[in-house]
């Protein structure tokens, strides 16, 4: 028999948080960030194996994924340069739903072709779970597929479309969650097929990297 899936407690969708206007503005500040910090291709720790989607980070800190491990750090991998600052449009959101003494530290943009998905992971590699992970999805739509605190558990999936935004508090803050699919051309913001999710964190003190 299948096991009931039960939502996280500390889980919010919020379904066209931003209109079309707030949308495209967006996006427009999304191109500028990524004209300074261009997207990059990660790679898993170990095996090398990139993953399927490109990112790039907005903040004092981006994420990184490499041989090495996982980890924050203050400067693009590639060009070694400082992360832009992340959009006011973004910080008031955050302010919304994060406890007012933790600020957002860092923004990951991933862009997702139309074959790239997002295998079942937790977001642990922050010093910090006090504030919550606030996602924004631009561009095609997607299916997000969010479990508990094991892998192996039972899952539930949401449609997220261009304009939504996902907040993971509470227990949901590290509840495995990943993308499935995206639905191609389910969407015209994007001059071409494809999704931007925006992940808005407040990291902490500064990490070590993880190895895994």
């Amino acid at each position: 028999m299948a096991r009931e899936f039960q939502w996280p407690q500390g889980l919010l969708h919020l379904p066209e948080y931003f209109d079309l206007e707030q949308q495209q503005r967006l996006l427009l500040e999304i191109r500028g960030i990524v004209a300074q910090a261009p997207l990059f291709q990660p790679v898993m720790p170990r095996s090398g194996r990139p993953f399927s989607v490109k990112m790039s980070n907005c903040g004092r800190l981006g994420w990184v994924s490499d041989r090495a491990g996982y980890r924050y750090q203050p400067t693009h991998p590639e060009t070694g340069l400082a992360w832009p600052t992340i959009p006011q449009i973004l910080l008031d959101l955050w302010r919304e739903y994060a406890p007012d003494d933790l600020v957002a530290e860092a923004c990951l943009i991933n862009f997702y072709s139309m074959n790239a998905k997002m295998g079942l992971h937790q977001d642990r590699d922050e010093h910090d779970f006090r504030a919550p992970v606030i996602s924004v999805s631009l561009g095609d739509s997607a299916l997000f597929r969010v479990g508990g605190q094991s892998r192996s558990g039972a899952t539930g999936s949401l449609k997220l479309q261009s304009g939504d935004v996902v907040v993971l508090g509470g227990e949901a803050r590290t509840c495995f969650h990943g993308i499935d699919r995206i639905y191609a051309g389910s969407s015209r913001l994007l001059a071409q097929q494809g999704r931007l999710n925006l992940t808005i964190r407040h990291v902490g003190e500064p990490a070590p990297v993880i190895k895994r």
